[in-house]
């Protein structure tokens, strides 16, 4: 695999909490350190395009990531993202031909005790080194493609829609 460009945007994988009643500010993105302990052994950069919850994301925001990844060079892609709109992103980013991108994020913030967001990177970038041309999400201990997959708020998890 060519160098890994990974591109961060916000969501609940960078949440940092400051009371009960869940008052929270995206905060510096925790993917240098999950990659740093995971002792990853592949060359990567990372890109902080975006600082938002998902749910502040806008058609505007979905473009410039767009235009970004367009214009980039890199052919292979993980992105961060909050999961209420992680779906509707991945789906403004099918078809920049030659490039694999993979979405992921976390249901509870990396920082943490428990949380799914070290499994889910992990998973993301087995996926961006094994899967071909195209944009997925990867959640829940699965790869789905884009437009196939939705966030199922009441099992707190993401699944295949049967589209596709």
């Amino acid at each position: 695999m060519k160098k890994l460009l990974i591109v961060t945007t916000g969501g609940t994988i960078d949440k940092i909490y400051f009371d009960d009643l869940s008052q929270y500010e995206i905060g510096e993105s925790q993917i240098q350190h999950i990659l740093h302990e995971g002792l990853v052994a592949f060359d990567y950069d990372v890109e902080p395009l975006l600082h938002k919850d998902s749910l502040e994301m806008t058609d505007d925001d979905r473009l410039r990531l767009r235009e970004y990844i367009a214009a980039d060079d890199a052919t292979h892609y993980v992105i961060t993202h909050g999961t209420d709109t992680m779906a509707k992103t991945a789906e403004a980013l099918v078809g920049l031909d030659g490039k694999t991108i993979v979405l992921t994020g976390a249901l509870t913030p990396a920082r943490f005790r428990t949380t799914d967001a070290v499994f889910n990177v992990g998973m993301a970038v087995a996926a961006v080194q094994v899967a071909g041309s195209g944009v997925y999400i990867a959640m829940s201990g699965q790869v789905f493609e884009a437009g196939a997959v939705r966030k199922n708020r009441a099992e707190n998890r993401f699944e295949a829609t049967g589209r596709n």
